[in-house]
């Protein structure tokens, strides 16, 4: 007889169902477990054999095959010892043979019997879930597995032997309930930064449309003050863009205690991270940097520091909000939709922007090129608002801290967003949420500008040698700013100021 239990394989974030098939026959004593089990799932075999003596059981001295069923499909982790571990209980009569028809089961042995965390919790229980299942998962995962649906049943347990007494009636185990990490109260403000109001309102700009953001100043500018305290004027994440976000943190196995924040993700690695790193991969093909950072913040810190291939593997993902990592055996797809943030000195040196500066390097329009040109121009050309950020003086230090902070930054941001979810709502365009996201195509129904705007836009276009994509981006740009100001129709004003963020690009060329 053979005993079936139903797991799954994860594909990117997607979980692939995958039949756990047991069997105890007569032969000689053995343990085998074939379909394609990688270094984690071949070890199960010592990790289930010291869980089932620890909770009162032994292997039978007979032949054992477990069988990862499809076959074909690579399977990797180590969330497949629980459903190995149930399979043999249920074979030898430990617990009902049919206890656990119409569950889904994932979960890490510990040798004393515990159960221990695993990674795909979420994206697991919502594959159940559509398959009209319940999930038998570890105690600390359960929380995280009850957000999939509030009618999905949940068997969340500490041990084997839990499970067992669940399945036997004399301890069953409540339904865990759904859990939101509490904010922080010490959040960083926007108040805290003197000076620099014309990088606040480019940040304010590129939180309200999702822009991408360059900022270019000399050392101790404030350009990581400004950048750390972008999280701080975003608006929370909706419903389904916490689900999105989660399944991604449930796969790289960033969840922590099963409960789900609500606040847009900022990540900042650091410039010697490689391309895997950023872009997703390795022999497991995890999600990257730039999927961990979906709906939320990748900040680049010195950008001209990082590997210029490294650089321009985000070119893609910036277009199109995924990114594809290929292997030689699979291919899997990860979202990326993330804002980028990036911050840069003009040279190596990092005062070029300062008058009368004589650079110790040489010419200083020779420092400034060698160093600006590690960044590619097609990069530079997805970059929505470039600014420069000047040093701050003494004199501002010593004014008193502004009177705007980041909570009202915050409203107004909020209510642009809401107006702009509304519009692409109204097109049928639900996954569109930002001007930045809307396509080429929608912006000469979304973006028409007026008629001393359309001069100036053509004007500019011919003088700047705008290519198709930045008039495609000015125009978004100028959406975002006509829906801060409240405005349906997008005027002269708003796209003067649109294209004041892509000159300093246009400065930077003529200085390299």
């Amino acid at each position: 007889m053979v005993q079936r239990v139903s797991t799954v394989a994860f594909e990117g974030i997607d979980a692939r169902a995958v039949d756990v098939q047991v069997q105890v026959a007569p032969g000689l004593p053995a343990f085998s477990i074939v379909g394609l089990p990688d270094k984690a799932v071949s070890e199960a075999r010592e990790r289930v054999r010291a869980a089932l003596i620890a909770s009162g059981l032994a292997l039978p001295a007979r032949r054992i095959i477990v069988n990862l069923a499809p076959a074909d499909l690579p399977k990797e982790g180590s969330h497949y010892d629980l459903p190995i571990a149930l399979g043999l209980m249920a074979a030898i009569g430990a617990i009902p043979s049919d206890a656990l028809t119409g569950f889904t089961v994932l979960g890490e042995l510990g040798l004393d019997g515990s159960l221990a965390p695993v990674a795909g919790v979420l994206p697991a229980a919502i594959a159940a879930n559509a398959r009209d299942e319940g999930l038998i998962c570890p105690a600390a995962c359960g929380s995280e597995a009850a957000w999939a649906s509030p009618d999905i049943q949940i068997v969340a347990a500490q041990s084997l032997i839990q499970i067992a007494n669940h399945f036997k009636g004399t301890q069953v185990l409540s339904r865990p309930q759904p859990r939101v990490h509490s904010t922080p109260a010490n959040l960083l403000d926007l108040r805290d930064i003197k000076g620099q109001e014309s990088a606040k309102r480019a940040l304010e700009i590129a939180a309200a449309g999702g822009h991408h953001l360059l900022m270019a100043g000399s050392p101790g500018a404030g350009k990581s003050m400004l950048a750390a305290r972008l999280p701080s004027i975003l608006p929370p994440l909706s419903p389904a863009e916490l689900l999105d976000v989660s399944m991604i943190a449930s796969v790289a196995g960033a969840i922590k205690d099963g409960a789900l924040t609500n606040r847009r993700p900022f990540r900042a690695p650091h410039h010697s991270a490689s391309m895997a790193a950023l872009t997703g991969g390795g022999a497991r093909a995890r999600p990257g940097e730039i999927s961990l950072a979906h709906h939320g913040v990748l900040f680049l810190d010195e950008l001209p520091e990082f590997d210029p291939r490294v650089l321009d593997s985000l070119r893609q993902p910036m277009e199109n909000g995924e990114v594809a990592v290929s292997r030689a055996n699979h291919r899997v797809t990860y979202p990326a939709r993330f804002m980028l943030v990036a911050a840069m000195n003009p040279c190596r040196c990092g005062h070029a922007f300062e008058p009368g500066y004589a650079c110790r390097r040489g010419r200083i329009d020779r420092c400034t090129a060698d160093y600006q040109a590690r960044i590619s121009g097609p990069l530079m050309d997805r970059i929505d608002l470039r600014i420069e950020v000047p040093a701050v003086t003494a004199s501002d230090l010593l004014l008193p801290p502004p009177a705007e902070g980041s909570a009202e930054v915050a409203a107004r941001v909020a209510a642009a967003r809401a107006v702009q979810a509304a519009r692409y709502a109204a097109l049928d365009l639900p996954n569109v949420r930002t001007n930045a996201e809307a396509p080429a195509a929608l912006l000469d129904v979304v973006a028409e500008p007026d008629v001393p705007g359309l001069k100036l836009l053509r004007d500019a276009a011919e003088a700047m040698h705008l290519s198709a994509r930045g008039y495609h981006r000015v125009l978004r740009v100028a959406r975002t700013l006509a829906d801060l100001d409240g405005t349906m129709r997008i005027g002269r004003q708003h796209l003067a100021e649109a294209l004041s963020y892509r000159a300093l690009a246009d400065d930077m060329r003529r200085a390299a």
